[in-house]
Formats: structure tokens, C-alpha cells, sequence
């Protein structure tokens, strides 16, 4: 008897995300393999799939190597591995395609992420809260950072220079904040104003610690600006539109190059070598790409350009906004807290960023 498969997928959200549209095809093209996917990274973007969410397993699931794994064969796909995805031939989503399926390269669906009602209310009312508070309209969230920066005193280090540099976030955001309500998706609070006081307008930092709200927060929102990171998959799957600033890494890999949906601005083009991540363990690819992810004004410009045309005229925010308050219930299970919209502090935050973003 042929044995089903158990899939194991590893890394940051943005590669799991992009895994979904190959097990899509996996699961159309292999109808009697009853596969599983063990989530050694955590199932949330797989949650409320239609298909793969029963599919999909935290690494430590009760019973998950005796009652799933024991009887299955097991494949760890990386896509980085995928001979066509480190020549620049194909995207992540077709990598893991390659990887799993088989078939060489080919066109892949797109990620997708399915929603509930408390989770499209929750990000609702974050967003409503950001624009009571900035006094306009149309937002946009702005991931300058991704996941693996290191925050240390008075620097955010960024050894693979995937991450915006400080001084051309601050630029970016204190344009934009004058006509649109921001949004910083941040693990580390920015200094906007050198005299140590709140920025004018507000500059909104919800403390958010699940990725299924940010992804809620980031599809009500008008507009994303971001660097190679999850954000911009996430705005990908759900129809956000997009300016991606990319240095060190290529736009065919990691972003959306001729989706009608993104601009990219492409500061690292012929200032980048290919860094070999999941291959070696060498650093001169590192090195070499150190500035690349630098921009001048004119590539500084360019966003605010492109998030401006994007997000259109500016307008004036005219509704209410009530803060949900925790009600009392007779019951044991207590209401979710709905995080809330803090604003930037502006005392002791890094002066300055050198670089370092990694899935």
C-alpha cells in the first residue's frame, strides 16, 4: 500500500504563507494521498483554510507522531534549495511548488488567508481607533523591519540589509503622517522627532502579538509599505496594494515583480550578490551587499510617490470611535481584549539602523 505523506514546513510566516497555492496543487493533483502538514513555525496562516486547515498540525500536537507521522512518509520541502529559485527563475510560492510537486516550473494560484468575523472586527476597530486618533481617513501600514532584526542599544542591526534604514523610514513615515494615518508594524518603537516629543500627527504602533490580527489590520488598510517580510505577503493574499522596497534579495524571489497591485523599488539592482540562506554558512555575500539597501532622495521619493498615488487625495476621518470596554460575563470564558492602538513613545529608541532581516 502506498504510504500518504506528512509535509514539514519550517521558517518565517512569509514562507508559510507562500507554501499554501503548491499544497493546493498537491492536493488537487494527488486526491488519494492523505497528506499532513506539521507547522514547525505554527499553523495560524493555515487556520480557516478550507482545505488545509484540518491538514495542518502544530509541531506539538497531542499524539501527532503516533496517530499521523508513524504511518506517513515524511518530506521537509525548502525551497531555497530549488535550483530555479537561487538562479532568480522563480518566486518562493513557485519554489515550494517545485519542491513539493514536482512538476518544474510553472504558474502557481496565490496565497490566500481566510478570515472570521472576530478577526475582521477586531483589525476594524484597531484601524478606526488609528484614525479617530491621527484625524485622517485612508491608512497605510508601514513595516520598515522584518522579523530577525536585532534591536541593540541605540542601533536595529540588519546583517542581510533586507530592512529600510532608519533615517529613510523616519523620512518616509513623517511625509506620509501629515496627510495619512500611519501605521508602524514594528517590534521596535522609532524616534520620529529629535526633541524627544510625541509625534504630530500620531504615529500608531499597536502592540499586536498575533500575526492573524496584523494580516486583519494590514486588509482593511488602504496601502503597505514594506521591505522583504512577511507584510508584503500578507498584502498579497489579500488584495492590499503594496510599495515593496527590496535591497539585498530579487524581486523575483521574495516579491511580486508585474502584479498590478505592487510597486517595487528596487534599491539593491546591480548593487547586490545572491546571499546563499539555507545553503552555506559564508558571510561574503553579507559583506558585499552591506549599503544596498541604502536609498538616495530619489529612490526616498519614490515611495512616498508611489504611496501617495496609491492611496489617493487625502481626507479628513468625519466618524466616532468608542473604545470596547471588557464586559462582565456570568460565564467562565472571558471576552477578548482588542489590543490597542498605543502611539509611538519617543524616549530611548535606536538612533540609528544597520541592517538585519531573515526568514
Amino acid at each position: 500500500m502506498t504510504r500518504s505523506t506528512a509535509f514539514f514546513i519550517n521558517g518565517g510566516a512569509g514562507r508559510v504563507l507562500c507554501s499554501i497555492p503548491a499544497f493546493e496543487k498537491f492536493a488537487e493533483e494527488n486526491p488519494n494521498d492523505d497528506f499532513i502538514i506539521v507547522c514547525e513555525g505554527g499553523m495560524d496562516l493555515y487556520k480557516g483554510h478550507p482545505l488545509l486547515h484540518n491538514k495542518a498540525f502544530d509541531v506539538w500536537h497531542k499524539g501527532l507522531f503516533e496517530e499521523k507521522i508513524k504511518d506517513r512518509n515524511c518530506v521537509s520541502p525548502e525551497p531555497y534549495r530549488v535550483w530555479e529559485y537561487y538562479n532568480q527563475k522563480c518566486s518562493l510560492a513557485q519554489a515550494f511548488d517545485i519542491a513539493i510537486n514536482n512538476k518544474g516550473l510553472r504558474e502557481v494560484g496565490d496565497p490566500s488567508i481566510h478570515f472570521n468575523k472576530h478577526e475582521i472586527v477586531d483589525a476594524h476597530n484597531v484601524i478606526q481607533e488609528v484614525k479617530a486618533a491621527t484625524k485622517h481617513d485612508k491608512v497605510v501600514v508601514v513595516q520598515p523591519f522584518g522579523r530577525t532584526a536585532e534591536n541593540r542599544p541605540d542601533f536595529v542591526i540588519d546583517g542581510t540589509s533586507r530592512s529600510l534604514t532608519l533615517n529613510n523610514t523616519v523620512e518616509i513615515i513623517n511625509t506620509l503622517k501629515k496627510d495619512y494615518a500611519v501605521i508602524l508594524m514594528s517590534e521596535f518603537p522609532i524616534a520620529l522627532d529629535e526633541d524627544g516629543k510625541q509625534s504630530d500627527p500620531p504615529v500608531a504602533m499597536p502592540q499586536i502579538p498575533e500575526l492573524r490580527l496584523w494580516a486583519g489590520v494590514i486588509h482593511i488598510a488602504d496601502h503597505f509599505i514594506g521591505c522583504d517580510s512577511v507584510g508584503q505577503h500578507i498584502a498579497k493574499a489579500v488584495d492590499t496594494t503594496v510599495t515593496a522596497v527590496i535591497g539585498s534579495t530579487y524581486p523575483i524571489n521574495i516579491s511580486y515583480p508585474g502584479d498590478k497591485n505592487f510597486d517595487i523599488i528596487d534599491v539593491g539592482e546591480g548593487r547586490r550578490k545572491y546571499s546563499p540562506i539555507r545553503l552555506t554558512g559564508e558571510e561574503e555575500q553579507d559583506r558585499f551587499n552591506d549599503e544596498c539597501m541604502e536609498m538616495d532622495e530619489k529612490q526616498v521619493k519614490a515611495v512616498i510617490e508611489s504611496a501617495k498615488k496609491r492611496l489617493g487625495k487625502s481626507t479628513k476621518f468625519t466618524g466616532t470611535f468608542v473604545p470596547q470596554q471588557q464586559e462582565q460575563s456570568t460565564c467562565s470564558h472571558q471576552p477578548q481584549q482588542v489590543p490597542q492602538a498605543t502611539f509611538v513613545p519617543q524616549q530611548t529608541q535606536p538612533t540609528q539602523i544597520l541592517g538585519r532581516t531573515g526568514e
